[in-house]
């Protein structure tokens, strides 16, 4: 059993890393679309090899139903990382990643409608205060033109599509383990994206070296190493506490921002994002029997 100070180290550590996917995003110099791929190929690299020993006897414990909801998972990851990674295209750092942390809440609707599963008076208003909170910072955008409003409905976007990706999940990892989901899910993903950026003529090759080690840095830092420390903090801190790290990476995104880019949050994204996290913190808070699962 690993030390309580080193627990929490990590898990400091993972949040800190998944804080740098919308800087290391910003920083390409590349188009969305093929930001997002290589994001997912390369990470999808990486995880082959420790992938391949039990992917194929796993894959042969899944229904022809469950193999399609394989599929749906990893479509529904593609245009969540289509629609989020083009939104920080088109508005600011600290609303994009606030707006898209509010998947917690879309969960749950899904849980209700979808599920029937009861739902408690304070995790509704835990959902009202976050969607009040992202019409805050959109109420501040209409002011700065609309691409700011097409990048909060991008990354709203981003967050309904993340939902899919993890209710999807939480049904078909009671029978794979992590990187035996993550893995198929992530190279669906990466090829969903490879489609929509050759459909859009978009350069997939034609890139400094500065760019492809940030490609790099983009498929190891916030995503293998990040969500690998999220998945491995699973297994000593308990499920509830891991999630509400959720909300450390937008507030680390936004800091990060406001030395790199000189992004520094106005008051409706302060005032917005203060009820998005106060609100996905209530709604958190009644998850702490049920299992985290990273996008």
């Amino acid at each position: 059993m690993a030390k309580q100070g080193t627990l929490y180290l990590t898990l400091l550590v993972a949040t800190f890393a998944v804080s740098w996917a919308a800087i290391l995003i910003k920083l390409t110099g590349a188009e969305p679309l093929p930001t997002a791929f290589y994001r997912m190929a390369i990470a999808s690299l990486f995880l082959l090899f420790p992938a391949l020993p039990k992917l194929r006897w796993s894959l042969k414990t899944l229904t022809s139903h469950e193999k399609l909801l394989l599929l749906f998972s990893g479509l529904a990851l593609g245009f969540h990382f289509a629609s989020w990674v083009t939104s920080l295209f088109y508005t600011t750092i600290s609303n994009s990643v606030l707006i898209v942390a509010t998947q917690p809440v879309f969960v749950l609707v899904m849980e209700v409608i979808f599920f029937k599963q009861a739902i408690r008076a304070r995790a509704v208003i835990g959902m009202i205060i976050a969607v009040l909170g992202i019409a805050v910072i959109s109420q501040g955008d209409f002011s700065l033109g609309r691409e700011y409003i097409i990048g909060d409905i991008l990354a709203l976007m981003g967050a309904i599509f993340a939902a899919i990706y993890l209710i999807i999940g939480r049904k078909l990892r009671t029978k794979l383990d992590n990187i035996s989901y993550i893995f198929p899910v992530y190279a669906i993903a990466a090829i969903v994206l490879l489609i929509m950026s050759i459909y859009n003529g978009e350069n997939l090759t034609d890139y400094s070296p500065n760019t492809w080690l940030i490609f790099l840095l983009l498929a190891l830092v916030p995503t293998v190493v990040g969500h690998s420390l999220y998945n491995w903090l699973l297994k000593y801190v308990p499920a509830h506490k891991v999630a509400m790290t959720i909300l450390g990476e937008p507030i680390g995104a936004t800091l990060l921002a406001i030395p790199f880019f000189g992004q520094i949050p106005g008051k409706w994204t302060i005032i917005g994002g203060l009820m998005i996290l106060s609100g996905i913190f209530i709604v958190l808070k009644r998850r702490n029997k049920e299992r985290l699962l990273a996008k």
